[in-house]
């Protein structure tokens, strides 16, 4: 009989491993797309912004990335005050 509850033992602690590293890998997958998703909602400031935090890490000067991501986000903040409809906003986006 202790056979079977030591196997049984052994096979619950890798079921408990294999559940954890599940969670994991879905967690990790998550920041991913959330990542993704800033990166693609925030665009052009936010590589300007990545770019220059890169060359003043490597040790380059950075302030023209800096700049082109303050410029991009003024744009922006221009552009959220005009009003307009989704029809003309898809029309941007093609153009």
């Amino acid at each position: 009989m202790q056979t079977g509850l030591v196997k049984t033992s052994y096979f619950s602690r890798l079921k408990q491993r294999g559940q954890g590293m599940t969670e994991y890998i879905i967690i990790t997958a998550l920041i991913a797309i959330a990542a993704i998703v800033v990166f693609a909602a925030f665009g052009d400031t936010v590589k300007n912004q990545t770019a220059a935090m890169a060359k003043e890490l490597s040790g380059q000067d950075g302030s023209a990335a800096s700049d082109k991501a303050r410029e991009r986000a003024d744009a922006g903040e221009s552009a959220a005050a005009v009003k307009g409809t989704l029809k003309e906003f898809a029309g941007k986006q093609t153009q």
